[in-house]
């Protein structure tokens, strides 16, 4: 996963994210968030650039307080094809095991894929 961090990636991706409301409204607000000064400590992660098929964003790993909190380790998630979901869900440090999170999406079927991984690699899903 490639963090974005240049003012032109975002603004593009912001752009791109539009087109796709209401399904991608809870990354939109991050990556917002993040273009105009990032108050709150956010990243916004893609699995390529500029042609991704998936945007996380998460706040930053040196923020987490607390590793069983999943409030504060909220995740958002847009993903093009749940392909690109398993990948990150199954094989990216991006979502890690040693902390409680809680993902959030509008995506159709976003709930039967992240069980369907996570029972795959034996995490306890709530």
């Amino acid at each position: 996963m490639q963090i974005l961090r240049c003012p032109a990636q975002l603004q593009l991706l912001e752009e791109t994210l539009r087109k796709s409301l209401p399904t991608t409204l809870p990354v939109l607000g991050t990556v917002m968030t993040v273009a105009r000064g990032n108050p709150a400590s956010h990243e916004v992660l893609v699995d390529s650039w500029p042609h991704f098929g998936i945007v996380l964003t998460r706040l930053r790993p040196e923020e987490h307080r607390d590793p069983r909190d999943y409030y504060a380790n909220q995740l958002a998630v847009f993903y093009r094809d749940e392909g690109a979901l398993q990948a990150l869900m199954g094989g990216t440090e991006a979502v890690t095991r040693a902390r409680a999170f809680q993902i959030l999406g509008m995506q159709d079927g976003l709930d039967e894929a992240v069980r369907e991984v996570a029972s795959a690699r034996g995490m306890k899903v709530e």
